[in-house]
Formats: structure tokens, sequence, C-alpha cells
């Protein structure tokens, strides 16, 4: 699928030396709050989501004039947006020599600490099941369930067959499921 024809004058403006800026800021308007909560999603503080955010607009900025438009613009931001995600997560794991099972009870320890957390409701037994997942299948259950993104667009943000992401999705709906029928 092609870019809008919104996000298309979007890039028009950023491509235009005059307007760069302005062009950039609509984007990041635009889009901050959808790659925000996917972000979240994956490496669950606040803190941390904002510096992988900031770090994936930084990243833009520095490549936006090679966006070659063949596919959804949105498409390439999660894209970038998930590889710095998985880029933070494997430098925790490399900072504290850690197995990936204990970057995870990291994870699992910042959501018990979150001030709102509160066991006993259905969205942290939710986000405690969904952090029970391996990271892949978590990034897939996270870009479908909470980002509605069609195998297709995910396809391309993880460069992974459409039939894979559909099997890691069904596999990941099936440990979410027993893990709340359980827990």
């Amino acid at each position: 699928m092609a870019v809008t024809q919104e996000d298309k004058e979007l890039l028009a403006l950023f491509g235009n030396p005059d307007s760069r800026e302005k062009g950039f800021t609509l984007i990041v308007r635009k889009y901050q709050e959808r790659l925000y909560w996917h972000i979240r999603r994956l490496v669950i503080d606040h803190d941390d989501a904002n510096d992988v955010l900031q770090n994936v607009f930084i990243k833009v900025w520095k490549s936006l004039d090679n966006f070659r438009e063949d596919a959804q613009l949105y498409t390439w931001l999660y894209k970038i947006a998930t590889n710095e995600c998985l880029s933070f997560i494997d430098s925790l794991k490399r900072k504290a020599a850690l197995s990936l099972s204990d970057v995870e009870s990291g994870l699992s320890n910042k959501l018990h600490a979150d001030p709102g957390y509160d066991a006993s409701k259905i969205e942290w037994k939710l986000q405690n099941a969904i952090l029970a997942l391996p990271e892949k299948q978590r990034t897939v259950f996270s870009l479908r369930y909470y980002d509605e993104m069609p195998y297709e667009a995910m396809s391309k943000v993880l460069d992974t067959s459409e039939g894979a992401l559909k099997a890691s999705y069904h596999h990941a709906v099936k440990k979410v499921e027993e893990y709340l029928k359980n827990n």
C-alpha cells in the first residue's frame, strides 16, 4: 500500500528546506502517540519508552530523505520503532550480562512497580500474560492486538512472512488465554 495523500503532503513539507522543520513537527505530532504506546508495550517503563521514542525520531529525522514511499509512512515508522525497542532490550541484556528471562523479569518488576498497578484488574493480568510471552510473540501480539496492524504491514515491519506472523500470533493468543485462565 502506498503513502496516503496526507502523508505525501507532510513528506513534501519535509522535503522543502524552507518547511523541513514544520513537516517533521507535523509527522511527529501525527505519529508520536501511536509509536509511544507501541514502544511502551514492549519496553514497559514510561521513561524508557520516552528515551526509545526520542531515538526513533532522531533516526527518522536523519533518514526520512531516504524514505522511498513504496510503503505507508506509519509502517516505516513502526519498523524503526520496533527495531529500536529490540535494540534497547538487547542493550539491557548486554549491560547486565543477563539472560532473556532476567530481562523479562526486570520488565515484569517495572510493571509491578507502576503506581497504577492493580493485580486484580484484567488489564494488568493481560500485561503480565504478554510479558510472559517470548520476545517475538510479544512483539507480534502487540502489533496485532493493540495496533490492529494487518499481517501484510507487519511482515514489512518485522521482515518475516505473513504465515510465520500468523503462527506466532496464534501461539501468543493461546498462551495469553492459558495465562489468564490460570492466574
